[in-house]
């Protein structure tokens, strides 16, 4: 079994003419932080993915402070916001079957597509992800799908 944790950014700025260079808040740094801290002391992360997006960028340089291990990563226009889920999903699947040496996956993207992309992978759970949020999901990869262990925002940590 491999473990995926689907991350949704902290807080970011309100919306502006560029959606793809809004930064993090205050509040979305600290969100970041606390999540970060939290999932530091339960998992090594192998490899992650994400969006290209300045604010899901801020959040994976936020999360790798707690997260040394980090020996794959990719930036992919595969997890933006208006992604398809289906495609992200298969996207995500063929990468970790094509390096199986990884156990543990983080992609940081976006609403809605992390909360579909947790649909996708196990069987139409789709959980609302405030910011900052991460889901866990136990990944069979012979089934090609996976279980919902957790989903924690930083406010319930």
């Amino acid at each position: 079994m491999k473990k995926i944790y689907i991350m949704r950014h902290g807080q970011a700025t309100a919306m502006c003419a560029n959606d793809a260079s809004r930064n993090l808040t205050n509040d979305g740094i600290a969100e970041v932080t606390k999540i970060s801290s939290w999932l530091a002391n339960r998992v090594s992360i192998d490899a992650v993915l994400v969006s290209p997006y300045i604010r899901a960028q801020q959040t994976l340089d936020l999360m790798r402070h707690n997260q040394t291990n980090i020996q794959f990563e990719q930036i992919s226009t595969d997890f933006l916001p208006e992604a398809s889920p289906a495609q992200t999903c298969d996207f995500l699947q063929a990468l970790i079957s094509l390096n199986s040496e990884y156990k543990t996956w983080l992609v940081v993207a976006h609403m809605p597509l992390v909360s579909y992309l947790v649909g996708e992978f196990c069987q139409g759970k789709m959980p609302i992800f405030n910011t900052g949020s991460i889901a866990c999901i136990e990944y069979d990869e012979l089934n090609l799908c996976g279980e919902l262990v957790f989903l924690k925002s930083p406010q319930k940590i």
